[in-house]
C-alpha cells in the first residue's frame, strides 16, 4: 500500500524552488503542484497521486528545458511525496538551517565515537603496557562484532519501532557509509599532501574523477545483476535508472514520467537533445533461446520477436497520441526510435558462440528502421569503452594541468 505525505515544510521548499526557473512552462507547473497542496488551511496540505504526478511533471520540465539541478531537486520532493524519502532527507539537501543541524549532530556522534575509540586504547594500554597496533586492531574487531549485541533489556511485549527511530537508522547508515569511504592515508606526510592537494584541486576536475567512480560503479552493479541467472527484469532496471550515459552521448537524460499513454508504461525513457522521445526496453539476461539453429541456419529465437513486437506497438501507440503528449508534457513522440536491450551470449545454448549472437544480431538490425536490438554484453562493453575514453581524457587533462 502506497504512502502518501505532504507538508508545510515541502511547500516552503517548492515555493522557493518556483523562484529558480524563469521558464514559463516550469512555473505554470510549479503553480500546479501549489494548486493541489492548497493552503493548508487546518494544517492539512493536498497529497497522493496527482501530488506525485505533478511533482514529476515539473522535474520533466526542468529537464526539457535543461535545468537538471531543478530536474532533480523536483524528483527527489516527488519522492518524499509517494513515501520513498524522508521530510528530513529532502531538507538536508535543500534547507541550510536543516543542514547545519545535521551536520552538526553528525560531528558530534564522530567525536563522541573517536572520543570512546580514546577510551578503549587506554584501557588497553592499562592492562598491557606491551599492547601491540595487531592487539589494538583485535579490540576493535571485537567491539564492532559484539555491536550487535548490544541492547537495553527486555521489555513488556513486542516493541515496534517508531518513524522518528527509523529515521535515526538511516541517519547511522549515512553516516557509516560516508565514514566509510573517507581516504585512508598511509602516514602523517600522506595526510598533509592530501590535504594540499585537495586545497588546489580544480573543483570540475574532482567532479569528474566523482561522476567516473559513480559510473564505474553502477556499471559494475549492471555486471554483477547480468551475471546472475535469476536477475528479474525489475532488478535489470534497477541498475539502470538514471544511468542515461550507458546508452552513448545522444541522450540527454532520463525523463522523470514513465506512462504517457494510458496503456503504455515505458522503461526507460530517455530525451534527445532536439526533445524527442528514445525508449528503452528491458527483457531478461538469461534467455537460452536467444538465438536459435532450427535448420543449420542462424535465427532470432521466439523471445526477442515477441519484445519486438511490443516495443513497436509503444512506438505505435506514440506515434497516434503525439500532439496531445506533445502538448501535455513537452516531448515529441513522433517517430519516436527504440533500443531493445535482451538476452546476453552467456546464456545462450547450441554451443551457439557470443560471435554468432553478435552477427546474426547485426544482419537483423539492418533491416530494421526504428527499433535497434541488442545484448546486455554489448551495452557492457559499449559501456567500458566510454568509461576507458573518459578515464584516458582525465588523466591527459591532470597531466596537462601539472604541466601548466
Amino acid at each position: 500500500m502506497a504512502i502518501f505525505r505532504s507538508s508545510y515544510s515541502l511547500r516552503l521548499m517548492v515555493e522557493e524552488a518556483r523562484k529558480l526557473t524563469e521558464h514559463a512552462g516550469v512555473r505554470e507547473r510549479i503553480d500546479a503542484v501549489l494548486r493541489i497542496m492548497g493552503d493548508g488551511f487546518g494544517g492539512t496540505y493536498g497529497k497522493g497521486r496527482p501530488l506525485v504526478n505533478a511533482l514529476e511533471d515539473v522535474a520533466q520540465q526542468c529537464l526539457l528545458h535543461e535545468e537538471f539541478a531543478l530536474a532533480q531537486r523536483f524528483q527527489r520532493f516527488a519522492g518524499y511525496a509517494g513515501g520513498k524519502l524522508f521530510l528530513d532527507t529532502i531538507e538536508t539537501y535543500y534547507d541550510a538551517e536543516a543542514r547545519q543541524r545535521s551536520e552538526k549532530y553528525m560531528r558530534r556522534m564522530a567525536a563522541m565515537g573517536a572520543d570512546r575509540a580514546v577510551s578503549a586504547l587506554e584501557a588497553l594500554r592499562a592492562k598491557n603496557a606491551d599492547a601491540s597496533f595487531t592487539d589494538a586492531l583485535a579490540l576493535f574487531r571485537g567491539i564492532a562484532r559484539s555491536a550487535d549485541h548490544l541492547g537495553i533489556g527486555d521489555g513488556e511485549g513486542g516493541i515496534q519501532l517508531s518513524t522518528k527511530y527509523l529515521k535515526r537508522l538511516q541517519e547511522y547508515g549515512h553516516m557509516e557509509l560516508t565514514l566509510r569511504d573517507l581516504p585512508r592515508p598511509a602516514s602523517a606526510e600522506t595526510a598533509r599532501m592530501m590535504s594540499e592537494f585537495l586545497e588546489d584541486a580544480d573543483a570540475g576536475m574532482l567532479a569528474q574523477l566523482l561522476e567516473l567512480r559513480a559510473r564505474r560503479a553502477g556499471l559494475a552493479s549492471l555486471r554483477a545483476a547480468v551475471d546472475r541467472p535469476e536477475s528479474s527484469e525489475g532488478a535489470l532496471h534497477s541498475c539502470l535508472k538514471n544511468q542515461e550515459w550507458i546508452f552513448g552521448g545522444a541522450f540527454v537524460a532520463e525523463l522523470a514520467r514513465r506512462q504517457y499513454t494510458p496503456d503504455t508504461i515505458l522503461d526507460i525513457p530517455l530525451l534527445r537533445g532536439d526533445g524527442s522521445l528514445h525508449v528503452v526496453e528491458l527483457k531478461r539476461a538469461n534467455i537460452e533461446k536467444l538465438v536459435i539453429r532450427p535448420s543449420g541456419q542462424l535465427m532470432l529465437g521466439a523471445p526477442v520477436h515477441r519484445a519486438v513486437s511490443q516495443t513497436q506497438n509503444y512506438l505505435r501507440t506514440l506515434d497516434e497520441g503525439r500532439e496531445t503528449i506533445l502538448a501535455r508534457y513537452g516531448v515529441d513522440t513522433r517517430r519516436a526510435s527504440a533500443t531493445l536491450v535482451i538476452g546476453h551470449p552467456q546464456y545462450v545454448s547450441e554451443g551457439i558462440t557470443p560471435q554468432q549472437v553478435a552477427d546474426t544480431l547485426r544482419t537483423y538490425n539492418t533491416h530494421m528502421a526504428r527499433i535497434e536490438v541488442i545484448t546486455y554484453e554489448t551495452l557492457l562493453e559499449s559501456a567500458e569503452r566510454m568509461l576507458a575514453l573518459s578515464s584516458a581524457e582525465q588523466s591527459s587533462g591532470q597531466v596537462d594541468g601539472h604541466t601548466a
